[in-house]
């Protein structure tokens, strides 16, 4: 078993091996623009509740970023739809993390354009 996966809306891919800059959820909101430029970028979350790593994505596709955005770190299948409606295209997650919690529950929250949570709110 590879030691990282890549979630993406179809499921598990092996880690593919690239090296993004990294950005650390410290990172300063001011200084993006900084970073536009690469091709690849993957923004951190030190832990499931440092939400960070949200504002910073969001930040960048603002910005005009068109690359590929990796989320890494500490984050749970069920941030995948918020990571995913903040601009990320993946999720970078180690294996013990995938065998805890299988494809399929990532899977579940790939329907992340039509969710709203909203609209289970009423009744």
């Amino acid at each position: 078993m590879s030691e990282y996966f890549l979630v993406r809306d179809d499921g598990f891919h092996p880690d593919d091996g690239a090296e993004p800059v990294v950005l650390t959820a410290d990172t300063d909101l001011k200084s993006l623009e900084e970073h536009l430029d690469h091709e690849l970028l993957a923004i951190e979350f030190p832990a499931m509740t440092d939400g960070r790593g949200f504002s910073i994505a969001r930040r960048l596709r603002q910005l005009g970023y068109k690359g590929r955005l990796r989320a890494v770190g500490g984050l749970i299948a069920d941030q995948y739809a918020m990571a995913r409606r903040v601009g990320f295209d993946e999720v970078r997650i180690p294996a013990a993390l995938a065998e805890r919690q299988p494809e399929e529950q990532w899977l579940f929250r790939a329907d992340w354009q039509d969710w709203d949570h909203r609209s289970r709110l009423t009744g």
